[in-house]
C-alpha cells in the first residue's frame, strides 16, 4: 500500500498549492484551470470543460458559475445551435490568466519532482 500513501502525500501537496494560488490570485485552483482551458480556445460548452478539467458535469457546472459570477468568463449562444450556451473569456479574463501564467509560485518538492518528470 505504498501507492496509497504516496497518493495521499500528493494530494496533500496539492492542496497546500492550492490554499497558496487561492491567496495569491483569488480564485479556486479549478477556476485557474478553467481559465486556461478557454484562454485561446473560446467557445467551449460545459461538457467540453468538464472533460478537459476531469470534472464531473456537475462539479464543473459549479466551477463555471463560480468563475461566471466573478466576471471572468461570459456565456455565448451557439451560432448552431441556440440552445447551447458556449463560454469565453472577458477581459478581466483574460488579465487574470496572464498575470498566473507569469507568476511563479512555489511547488511544494513533491509536486516538482511530480510535474517536472
Amino acid at each position: 500500500m505504498d501507492t496509497l500513501c504516496r497518493i495521499r502525500d500528493l494530494y496533500r501537496a496539492i492542496a497546500d498549492f492550492e490554499q497558496q494560488f487561492t491567496k495569491h490570485h483569488g480564485v479556486s485552483l479549478n477556476e485557474g484551470m478553467l481559465l486556461c482551458t478557454l484562454q485561446g480556445r473560446p467557445g467551449q460548452t460545459s461538457g467540453e470543460l468538464a472533460e478537459a478539467l476531469g470534472l464531473s458535469a456537475s462539479n464543473a457546472s459549479k466551477v463555471i458559475r463560480s468563475v461566471e459570477d466573478k466576471q471572468f468568463i461570459t456565456r455565448i449562444i451557439g451560432s448552431a445551435d441556440r440552445r447551447q450556451m458556449q463560454f469565453a473569456l472577458t477581459p478581466a479574463g483574460e488579465k487574470l490568466i496572464k498575470s498566473i501564467k507569469q507568476t511563479e509560485l512555489e511547488l511544494p518538492d513533491l509536486l516538482k519532482k511530480a510535474v517536472m518528470e
